[in-house]
């Protein structure tokens, strides 16, 4: 059985968003995503997107073994804080997002924080639920990397 990874994060680098971008483009992570951007192929409103992220919120890049594996993210306004991850399909099942996540638990002491997830996304519910979240709500959204309507679970830290 393989070592669980050393998982750190730090600030993004703008050499970052190439490699977020790829990641974004894997059809099998997409469709697990299931919530994304209307057109994620353009390159130009992706750069945009992240740069005002990167500048407003909580956001870093997760190194597994000191090899950039993902993102994750802290969002929204005060009282409805939200956390989201992305962590490439190459690390899934390894504990990166677990740990990336508890990280940025760490930076960010409110609460409560919030957080979505296709209902049929498995591995991270369970990620968000080994965290301390908990399923709060159930809603229904259009999902563009499946261009259906799906059902999605709403999950909530508060301590």
């Amino acid at each position: 059985m393989a070592l669980a990874p050393d998982v750190t994060l730090r600030e993004v680098l703008p050499d970052d968003l190439g490699l977020f971008f790829a990641h974004f483009q894997d059809p099998e992570a997409k469709r697990m995503a299931a919530f994304g951007p209307a057109d994620p192929v353009d390159r130009t409103r992706f750069d945009a997107h992240w740069k005002r992220n990167i500048a407003e919120y909580v956001v870093r890049t997760v190194l597994a073994d000191g090899e950039v594996a993902g993102s994750v993210c802290v969002y929204g306004e005060p009282g409805d804080l939200q956390v989201t991850y992305w962590i490439d399909r190459a690390h899934w099942g390894r504990g990166v997002a677990t740990a990336a996540l508890r990280a940025v638990l760490d930076l960010v002491p409110e609460r409560p924080l919030f957080a979505r997830a296709a209902a049929d996304n498995a591995g991270s519910v369970r990620v968000l639920e080994k965290c301390g979240f908990a399923v709060t709500g159930h809603e229904r959204g259009f999902a563009n990397a499946r261009g259906a309507e799906i059902d999605e679970l709403v999950l909530t830290l508060t301590g």
